[in-house]
């Protein structure tokens, strides 16, 4: 049963993404969602010819349509893929007409809370020294609504996973990599829970659709790549950070799975800030865009992502609660002193 659970909804969401990304190209042209180096002027930019960035669309569909023979339609389920519509409608109109960054974040939380509001929170977490702190009995309530502790941690994690997978995109294959890597450990996780609870079927299969869809577009994705993601993949990281949430607290596997970018993208947040710069105004001082001015090819860099992930991943599924707290301080430290010790050196010979 469990195997059934994992290789079909992601063998069929790879070959359904994998179908659909090429057909999608001429429709992703025709409607001009292009990211060509000589209009889009941003700093980040790493290409020298237009390449379509629609990416999501095809990801998207690819767990949407698979999903259909597989998840049940729940309250859950129809909240995420409202969510997740909504996320794609806006990626893809900022993938042709570059919207407003500070309207794309305010669309960020609005597909955060719809999904909260469906059920997705983590009402608790597992004390590493013992015991379970619960979230949901700190309440608050504004203008009648009773609003938790527990919902608005959750609507900030899927806003923070949302903006900090959309970062880590910069080099062709890294994302997707990123994602479905991510996305088969979370559902091996489920997978430890009873697959008799609904919340539980419902995470393991999304997680194991992700990944097959990621990796169906990763064919495509990788250096050279044929086709970006695009803002519209927002819908794909909408879902991922929505299923470490469901049946049983996943963060701390999240967390750590997703270590890398994520630690990147807190040391990018503050940063651009301390530096005086909106923390949305994008640069070139990623983490991997520190490895390319090192030597690295594109290829290179993705595959340092991709071995990260997989080897945090991996450790967080044999960790105590304990044990997780222990690797994230110690992630946290050894990146962020990597991230420090590198913009040191890069400032030095900026000056």
């Amino acid at each position: 049963m469990q195997l059934q659970i994992i290789l079909l909804p992601l063998v069929i969401a790879f070959f359904t993404t994998a179908i659909l990304v090429p057909l999608s190209i001429p429709f992703i042209k025709k409607f001009k969602l292009i990211d060509d180096p000589k209009t889009h002027k941003h700093p980040a930019l790493l290409h020298k010819k237009p390449i379509p960035r629609g990416g999501g669309i095809p990801m998207f569909l690819g767990i949407v349509l698979t999903g259909l023979f597989f998840l049940p339609i729940t309250k859950i389920t129809i909240g995420l893929f409202l969510a997740g519509v909504i996320a794609l409608i806006v990626g893809t109109l900022d993938d042709r007409y570059d919207l407003s960054r500070y309207f794309r974040f305010g669309m960020n939380f609005l597909c955060a809370i719809i999904v909260v509001a469906a059920g997705v929170n983590f009402p608790f977490v597992t004390n590493p020294l013992g015991g379970i702190l619960h979230l949901d009995i700190f309440k608050v309530s504004i203008l009648g609504i009773s609003i938790s502790l527990s919902q608005v941690l959750a609507v900030l994690w899927i806003v923070w996973v949302m903006n900090m997978l959309n970062w880590s995109k910069g080099v062709d294959g890294q994302m997707p990599g990123v994602v479905a890597i991510s996305a088969f450990i979370i559902g091996i996780l489920s997978l430890r829970f009873p697959l008799a609870e609904q919340s539980t079927y419902i995470s393991a299969n999304i997680s194991f659709l992700i990944t097959g869809a990621a990796l169906g577009f990763l064919l495509y994705n990788f250096s050279p790549a044929k086709i970006f993601p695009g803002y519209g993949a927002t819908a794909i990281y909408l879902l991922l950070a929505s299923v470490s949430l469901i049946a049983s607290v996943k963060l701390a596997t999240a967390i750590l799975v997703m270590g890398v970018p994520l630690i990147d993208g807190v040391f990018t947040l503050f940063r651009r800030i301390l530096s005086g710069k909106s923390p949305f105004w994008g640069d070139k001082k990623h983490l991997h865009h520190i490895l390319l001015n090192l030597g690295f090819s594109q290829r290179s860099v993705a595959l340092v992502y991709w071995t990260f992930s997989a080897v945090l991943g991996t450790i967080a599924l044999t960790l105590s609660s304990k044990g997780k707290l222990f690797a994230i301080i110690m992630l946290v430290v050894v990146i962020g002193g990597a991230l420090l010790f590198l913009h040191g050196t890069i400032n030095k010979k900026d000056e």
